[in-house]
């Protein structure tokens, strides 16, 4: 397993990002999209259909994309047959296994956030209210309880996945300190360009 003193000595084409809710999985992969210049896919927003119900089209969806050259996606919905598809076709998955606290504060500070302005999140779809979450239990109704079960998931996991895929470079990363330096010194060992990606205009 690499770890943020191993930059990629190449520029990747398809990245994995895992991590527990509230690590910064999204945000990475549009982060790491700009800077390599890759399609984001962003789970969430296929599997969630109106009213949070899940998409049909889902998984042929993530099937999809995993057949093109180049993305980068969030790894997740392992029980919807997301690891069938995404990690033998990604080269590179970086794990933000951050401090519990850290990763428990930056969910609250979202979720409240998302709650009280009633941003729309995907298909319509918002943050329950402040109210709703304080009485659902249910860990799969309730982000804040699915991060407290799921807290040690990906740190269970991963020995396992570093053997079923090999092939797969798999990058420790354990505060956002070395992100930023893995980052940075990825982007330099592997040739990618530092200037700001150039807009790209819109057919008429």
């Amino acid at each position: 397993m690499l770890t943020a003193r191993d930059p990629l000595p190449f520029p990747p084409r398809r990245i994995l990002i895992a991590g527990v809710s509230g690590s910064g999985k999204t945000t990475l992969a549009r982060r790491i999209g700009a800077r390599f210049d890759l399609p984001h896919h962003e789970l969430d927003a296929l599997h969630h259909g109106a009213d949070w119900t899940p998409r049909p089209e889902f998984l042929d969806d993530v099937r999809s994309f995993a057949a093109t050259d180049r993305w980068v996606s969030e790894w997740q919905y392992t029980s919807k047959g997301v690891d069938d598809v995404l990690p033998p076709r990604a080269e590179v998955c970086v794990w933000l296994d951050y401090d519990d606290r850290l990763v428990r504060a930056r969910l609250w500070r979202r979720t409240l956030g998302r709650s009280i302005l009633r941003r729309e999140l995907w298909n319509g779809n918002r943050e329950p209210t402040l109210w709703r979450l304080a009485i659902t239990t249910a860990p799969e109704e309730n982000v804040l309880r699915w991060q407290a079960k799921t807290l040690n998931v990906w740190r269970e996991r991963m020995p396992e996945y570093e053997q079923r895929f090999s092939h797969l470079r798999i990058v420790r990363l354990r505060h956002p300190r070395e992100l930023g330096q893995w980052l940075q010194a990825s982007v330099a060992a592997s040739g990618t360009s530092t200037a700001p990606p150039k807009r790209r205009s819109r057919a008429r």
